[in-house]
């Protein structure tokens, strides 16, 4: 079971504000906050609840993209997840829809944040 995940960005507020509003519509809000995590720069901490388990930090410049798959609730905050990332800057890395390759309920779609961080949203519910 993961904890948390956490990954550098190369423009924090920037990143902060898509992430925001592109996990808002699966549950997820900005818990905490701090001015200097342990590479001395900025963290953000995201999640459900009380359990900040996605982060990003402020240290700048990444290295290879990572891809990140957060469990959505419905099909609908899978859709809402897309449509939101995209207005928030994000870029369409795969469109809402099942991915039946995955599994017969699969149903994902795929942004790359301002980074290049491929950002899935997954329901495994049927429709």
């Amino acid at each position: 079971m993961i904890d948390h995940i956490g990954f550098p960005v190369s423009d924090y507020v920037t990143s902060k504000l898509f992430y925001e509003r592109a996990l808002a519509p699966l549950g997820y809000a900005l818990l905490t906050e701090v001015g200097t995590n342990e590479m001395g720069a900025p963290a953000a901490g995201f999640g459900i609840g009380n359990n900040p388990d996605f982060w990003i930090g402020g240290e700048g410049g990444v290295g290879n993209p990572v891809h990140v798959a957060i469990t959505a609730k419905d099909r609908g905050a899978v859709d809402a997840f897309h449509r939101e990332a995209v207005a928030a800057g994000g870029n369409d890395n795969g469109a809402p829809g099942l991915r039946p390759h995955y599994g017969a309920n699969y149903y994902a779609a795929f942004v790359l944040d301002p980074d290049g961080h491929n950002i899935e949203a997954v329901c495994y519910l049927p429709a």
